[in-house]
């Protein structure tokens, strides 16, 4: 394993400090801020440690209220709204410095048998076909010196592109699609609800910019904002973060300064394993704002 995997498997691990209470630390990713993934993680670490192991994640919702400071630890207050004999409920506020930062609700269900069907997986290259996402970083002279360094930094996670804009600064408008094949760099521990956590931290990642494709954007635009409103998840089928998943991502629309994209995660032999959808702010400022 990996140290930054290692590193972030321990993130989301917690520190239990009562019977629904537990503390999180935060990575700098280079930003000043909480990476939206980390704290959708951490929170569904939190809930999965109150219900009963047999027991699976299969939806959350989430909203993320306020930025979270990287510097501050984060509390993870859950709320055990029910215990079913087929489901249970947990509700989870992230909170920092006496704010709630982030909320999250999940169900879990005990294992069933039942109709199963899924959408195919599209055909795309292999993996090893194509370059790294830290190989095309050194290859990009547009790049800010800053976003290239942490571009080609190690990561928890080895991702490769195959929907590539063909200009970080100033791209071109293209349909609103991007398909990028990831995987946890090590061999993790047999562990269900550790994977979980860590496919729930890497939906969010190049989530929401998806949306900025056809309007000539990316996230280095000048005068652009953006941040995650609401993130949920679907779990459909077992997986594995150490071994190869293809995200295909697409976005539906964009109106109102916020952008909707939907998500689909597939294994390399073409099982759907789960299914995300996220809106975001996009806030194009006209003008400098007022201190």
């Amino acid at each position: 394993m990996s140290k930054p995997l290692e590193e972030l498997v321990e993130l989301l691990a917690l520190e239990r400090i009562e019977e629904n209470l537990f503390r999180g630390q935060s990575r700098d990713l280079g930003w000043g801020t909480v990476f939206g993934g980390q704290v959708l993680g951490q929170a569904l670490s939190a809930a999965e440690q109150t219900v009963p192991p047999e027991r699976h994640v299969h939806s959350l919702n989430a909203y993320f209220l306020r930025p979270g400071n990287v510097s501050h630890p984060i509390v993870y207050d859950v709320d055990r709204i029910r215990d079913g004999g087929s489901f249970n409920t947990r509700r989870v506020v992230a909170i920092q410095r006496g704010e709630p930062i982030f909320n999250l609700a999940a169900s879990f269900q005990k294992l069933e048998e039942g109709y199963d069907h899924q959408d195919p997986m599209p055909e795309v290259p292999p993996p090893e076909s194509i370059p790294t996402d830290q190989e095309r970083a050194a290859l990009t002279p547009e790049l800010p010196t800053r976003v290239r360094e942490l571009a080609m930094a190690p990561g928890p996670f080895e991702s490769r592109a195959i929907d590539v804009l063909d200009s970080p600064i100033h791209p071109t408008p293209r349909p609103p699609i991007r398909r990028v094949w990831v995987r946890a760099v090590g061999t993790l521990p047999d562990r269900p609800t550790l994977h979980r956590s860590l496919l729930a931290y890497a939906s969010d990642r190049s989530f929401l910019t998806t949306a900025l494709f056809p309007h000539g954007a990316g996230w280095l635009t000048p005068g652009l904002q953006l941040a995650s409103l609401d993130h949920v998840m679907w779990f459909h089928r077992p997986f594995r973060m150490d071994d190869w998943l293809l995200y295909v991502m697409e976005s539906s629309t964009a109106q109102g300064s916020r952008g909707l994209t939907h998500g689909r995660f597939f294994t390399r032999d073409g099982r759907l394993v789960a299914s995300t959808a996220q809106e975001g702010l996009m806030r194009v400022r006209t003008k400098a704002p007022t201190s």
